[in-house]
């Protein structure tokens, strides 16, 4: 009984998702400093992950856009906070972090980096849920850790999303997810539940969307 309940609430929620996603999604602005941040009156659910992990991929695929986020040919060219409303009237707001772990940024820009993310993840009240994309085909590297490290310690609640599960084997990938959801158990901000994701296939979209629906209390 209560897992039919739990089904319909779940299905109810992909529903509202997928309408409110298809409705108005406009990029408001980017913010390469604090002070240039939107007011802090709606839920924030901010992105982020290695260079070339395919954030804007994603972000694309979850608004139902071609090119809301823009993806770059050039891995770690993000250096600013992207923001994008939802609903009308605005009801959250998507962040695209810039991306990291990309070897070849000069010292100073990741410093940069770091400080911008650091200091918003740490002060930003509005801030509802941090999703952790990570590579599929690659799994957990160091730069993914430090980064979980960080949002443990600036207790900020995160999902960990695969993305590129339609580019490895169906045997790989369920070892990969194993890994991933054995590592999460031991950061104390992680939600145990790992989102598989394809931006090309739309596998786990529908899913995704409604874990943000949920997170940003809409």
């Amino acid at each position: 009984m209560t897992n039919d309940r739990e089904e319909a609430e779940q299905a109810d929620l992909i529903r509202r998702a997928g309408k409110l996603f298809s409705g108005r999604v406009d990029f408001l602005l980017s913010a390469p400093q604090l002070k240039f941040l939107p007011d802090p009156d709606v839920p924030e659910i901010a992105f982020c992950g290695r260079s070339n992990v395919g954030k804007s991929s994603l972000l694309n695929a979850l608004t139902g856009r071609r090119a809301i986020a823009r993806t770059s040919v050039t891995p770690g060219r993000t250096q600013e906070l992207n923001f994008f409303e939802v609903g009308e009237p605005t009801l959250f707001r998507l962040v695209d972090m810039p991306g990291y772990g990309f070897a070849k940024a000069p010292v100073a820009v990741v410093e940069k980096w770091r400080k911008l993310v650091r200091t918003y993840l740490r002060g930003r009240q509005v801030l509802a849920r941090n999703l952790v994309l990570v590579d599929s085909r690659h799994g957990l590297k160091d730069v993914d850790r430090e980064m979980m490290k960080m949002l443990d310690e600036a207790a900020v609640g995160y999902r960990v999303v695969l993305t590129k599960a339609d580019k490895i084997k169906a045997s790989d990938l369920a070892k990969v997810v194993a890994a991933t959801e054995a590592e999460a158990k031991k950061h104390v901000a992680a939600y145990p539940h790992i989102h598989v994701t394809s931006s090309e296939k739309g596998m786990g979209i529908d899913e995704l969307r409604a874990a943000v629906l949920s997170d940003a209390g809409v």
